[in-house]
């Protein structure tokens, strides 16, 4: 049986954090009016006050208390004495030949989380991560191998946005059709269904429109298929739903995606027909990575479509991104096409991923934190040396 569900209340650490001080990035409007009327704000003046901090955050980015230049003095080191602005660290940035941009954050308690950027010629995608680590074992991804740490926290979710537009140079209200960041995609470390209550506070501070203002039909949020939380993602948050799918029996999903252990293929699927906000205008994503001679057959292809007919879907097929020591080899670029022209006469778009960023590890499934890798490498090459 696949692990249980993980609350964030075992695994997200307290909000208080760097001497003590509460980090007001990630707090939604609610809490923030209740912490700051909880520190002597009048309540007639609460709302307002919101707004204008709201303002400085994420219209602006500003990280420091005195640039928020509409609140008197006294009231900034109000602020500055009871809470953080402070940014998760760059441990490293990389720079793919494509453009692809990998950021290493390091975060509370010296924990390291990885987002990716990904430019294309019409929109700017980028991936964040939901945990530190994962605890769904899927036996083709990367990240799956590093071992589940804790949740992040809404504000560690929102600062990876935060972080980016920084580097990115996109502060100060660009107009949408200029933005560097039009999309983002919950495609990073972990699983963001185990997470759910800080994955929705995250996201609605970045649909709202007087912030980050992404639309929340630009936001997919992908899950391996934790059953009993797909509906609270479309009443809840209203975003778009991909799901990691990868294969077409319930034999090969079990290897390839253990939870499908605790919910199979038809648990799963019966939970997507009832999805609140599906539509041909808002398709649910099956993701499906081919990996050659496992699940990318003509059959598969037909079993496919016929599991999920009836649901406004499309199908994105993405080549397997290999990583040093992986189990599986990509198939065939020419099987991948045959596999997409089968689904494709069946009336789904199949679009095959171009695999980004493979040069710096950044592409889909290879996520895992470099430093670890460099940890490990180094703690087996001391122990050959005592040898």
């Amino acid at each position: 049986m696949a692990d249980a569900p993980i609350t964030q209340d075992v695994l997200t650490i307290p909000r208080k954090e760097t001497g003590g001080l509460r980090p007001l990035v990630g707090l939604t409007r609610e809490q923030m009016r209740e912490a700051l009327i909880g520190l002597g704000t009048p309540e007639k003046q609460a709302k307002m006050r919101v707004g204008q901090i709201w303002s400085w955050l994420y219209w602006h980015g500003v990280t420091d208390f005195d640039m928020m230049t509409n609140l008197a003095k006294p009231y900034r080191a109000m602020l500055a004495e009871n809470f953080t602005l402070e940014r998760p660290e760059i441990v490293t940035r990389q720079i793919s030949e494509d453009g692809t941009r990998k950021y290493l954050l390091r975060i509370a308690g010296g924990h390291e989380v990885e987002a990716v950027y990904i430019p294309e010629t019409d929109r700017g995608t980028l991936c964040i991560s939901s945990q530190i680590g994962c605890t769904l074992t899927c036996s083709f991804c990367h990240t799956g191998t590093q071992k589940l740490v804790r949740n992040l926290t809404a504000g560690e979710i929102v600062a990876q946005i935060l972080v980016a537009r920084d580097d990115l140079e996109e502060w100060g209200g660009l107009p949408t059709d200029k933005r560097k960041i039009s999309n983002i995609v919950l495609m990073g470390m972990g699983e963001p269904l185990y997470n759910v209550d800080n994955v929705r506070d995250a996201m609605k501070i970045a649909m709202d429109g007087e912030g980050i203002s992404i639309s929340r039909r630009r936001i997919t949020l992908s899950t391996s298929g934790v059953v009993p939380e797909i509906a609270r993602v479309g009443e809840e948050i209203g975003c778009l739903l991909a799901i990691s799918f990868h294969a077409t029996t319930d034999e090969v999903r079990d290897k390839l995606v253990p939870i499908n252990k605790r919910w199979n293929i038809a648990t799963l699927l019966d939970a997507l027909r009832a999805y609140p906000t599906l539509s041909n205008s808002e398709r649910i994503t099956f993701e499906y990575v081919m990996l050659k001679g496992v699940n990318d057959s003509d059959e598969d292809a037909r079993r496919l479509v016929k599991l999920i007919a009836g649901i406004p879907a499309k199908i994105n097929l993405i080549p397997f991104n290999p990583w040093p020591g992986a189990p599986y080899e990509r198939s065939d670029w020419d099987r991948i096409e045959t596999f997409g022209r089968i689904v494709n006469a069946a009336g789904y778009a199949s679009p095959i991923r171009r695999p980004r960023g493979e040069d710096i590890m950044a592409a889909c499934g290879q996520l895992k934190s470099a430093t670890e890798r460099a940890r490990k490498s180094r703690a087996e090459i001391a122990a050959e040396t005592q040898t």
